[in-house]
């Protein structure tokens, strides 16, 4: 299951840097873009991709715990007095 995972996320990685590339190389670079600007939207990105590592994180954990095999059969909630 772990490698299923691992692999998941490598191919996820490929295809956006893939996407990413592409988009890069069709936008017109006649742009004149300021540098404050692209400064303003790397801020903004790299947000965003500190935050995409803990959901990431966070995801991998939810579907363990939902796959994994191992249940307690004679759990149960103590009642109260």
């Amino acid at each position: 299951m772990e490698n299923i995972i691992r692999n998941s996320v490598l191919a996820l990685i490929c295809v956006v840097t893939a996407v990413s590339t592409a988009v890069a190389a069709a936008a017109p670079v006649d742009q004149g873009g300021s540098l404050l600007l692209t400064l303003f939207i790397g801020f903004f990105a790299l947000i965003v991709v500190f935050q995409l590592v803990p959901a990431c994180l966070l995801f991998v954990g939810i579907l363990k715990g939902l796959f994994s095999r191992k249940h307690a059969a004679g759990s149960k909630v103590p009642a109260d007095k």
